[in-house]
């Protein structure tokens, strides 16, 4: 499953992604051979950090 390019898009689906299936950022990442600073980089870009306490993009 590829992640979706459109950067609202992927918010949906990466927060939906560490809800269900991911105990943190990382582990997806390693799991779905992503590029953890690119992912971080496209969704700062449209105003999301990644929340670690949280699991999710806010």
């Amino acid at each position: 499953m590829m992640p979706p390019s459109d950067p609202i898009m992927l918010f949906s689906w990466v927060n939906t992604m560490l809800r269900d299936r991911y105990d943190d950022l990382d582990a997806l990442c390693d799991d779905m051979d992503i590029d953890r600073k690119e992912l971080e980089k496209k969704l700062s870009s449209v105003g999301f950090q990644y929340q670690k306490e949280l699991n999710q993009f806010r």
